[in-house]
């Protein structure tokens, strides 16, 4: 009698463990999933400040600078984030294509990306 009473209360225990394992697989899956959802927002946010950013220096500086469109300023930026680009990647000992008509297709292709998506 001992021995089915002990080995009923191990097959509930075993059923017991097997449940907490899963709460605990559902749990963590749970907290995955909300922390990329909190990243997705803070991504969401760092890009929305960026934009900001960049609209508001367009702004002040075509009204600093007499003549200056927000084309002008538009096409500095991209330039300054080209240079930027091609200093990180000099450091890694890459090697890109570098002449003013690279620059000019990419701005291009990046106003094509733009104008697609609307």
């Amino acid at each position: 009698m001992n021995e089915i009473n002990a080995s009923r209360r191990l097959k509930e225990a075993a059923s017991h463990k097997a449940e907490a394992d899963k709460v605990r697989q559902v749990k963590n899956a749970e907290a995955e999933a909300e922390a990329r959802y909190l990243s997705g927002v803070g991504v969401a946010r760092q890009r929305k400040a960026i934009i900001q950013g960049l609209q508001s220096s367009v702004a002040e500086f075509s009204e600093d600078v007499e003549g200056a469109t927000p084309k002008d300023v538009m096409d500095i930026l991209l330039l300054s984030q080209y240079f930027d680009t091609l200093s990180a990647v000099g450091a890694n000992s890459l090697i890109l294509e570098h002449d003013p008509s690279t620059v000019a297709n990419l701005q291009a292709q990046v106003g094509r990306g733009f104008l697609k998506q609307k």
